[in-house]
């Protein structure tokens, strides 16, 4: 089963916590997971040079807070906060509702699965060798101090003219292991052959008791099990 979960999402309530963290009734639920959407697909789409990463969103009866973690905080910011207050407002029309931004820096964008993988898909739409990409990202995440990489393709690599997958690994990823922090992301390169698809896994390693309960108390994760 470990194949086929999304790494995040099987590790949610043990060392991962959720993105979206709020309460709602039956009839408000539904439309409030669509406002979610609306407003992650809204700031990728503007604000994709920023090299988001994740969006975390959580919500009171007064306000919605949107936690946006990104290797590039200057750009949103603005010029003295000019950026972040258009962007506020913009959200604002969407959440209909006063709206909170907080921005947490990535300091090793190679350590961030989603950053890779949009880093890749980026230069594979350039036409550049898929094998040389690859071997790029993983030797920069390796050196970054990750345990293991693994990176997927899939698509009509080098231009073929049947799609293929390719599949690159080095070190340790172990999937089935809940104490491993494995971060996870996706992306597609939208090439002239057609679409190519990237995932990739990296291995941050072990998460120990002392480093959960460290977590729980910034505010950034949840409680550990016990091996």
């Amino acid at each position: 089963m470990g194949q086929k979960v999304h790494p995040i999402s099987f590790r949610l309530g043990i060392i991962e916590d959720w993105r979206s963290r709020w309460y709602a009734g039956k009839k408000e639920f539904g439309k409030l997971v669509v406002e979610d959407r609306r407003l992650r697909e809204f700031v990728k789409a503007n604000y994709a040079f920023a090299m988001i990463a994740r969006i975390d969103i959580e919500r009171t009866r007064e306000e919605v807070r949107v936690i946006l973690h990104c290797a590039r905080p200057g750009v949103i910011i603005g010029r003295k906060g000019s950026e972040v207050d258009r962007l506020r407002a913009r959200i604002e029309e969407i959440c209909k509702r006063k709206v909170d931004i907080r921005i947490v820096e990535i300091h090793r964008p190679e350590m961030c699965a989603q950053l890779v993988a949009e880093g890749m898909a980026e230069q594979l739409a350039k036409r550049a060798s898929f094998k040389r990409t690859a071997r790029k990202a993983t030797d920069a995440s390796m050196d970054a101090g990750a345990k293991g990489v693994r990176i997927r393709l899939a698509g009509r690599l080098g231009g073929a003219e049947m799609s293929r997958r390719e599949l690159i690994r080095v070190g340790s990823v172990p999937l089935h292991t809940l104490r491993a922090r494995i971060d996870y992301g996706f992306a597609e390169a939208h090439t002239t052959m057609g679409h190519i698809g990237v995932k990739v896994w990296i291995n941050h390693g072990l998460v120990t008791e002392a480093d959960a309960v460290a977590e729980k108390e910034a505010g950034l994760g949840v409680d550990a099990q016990k091996s």
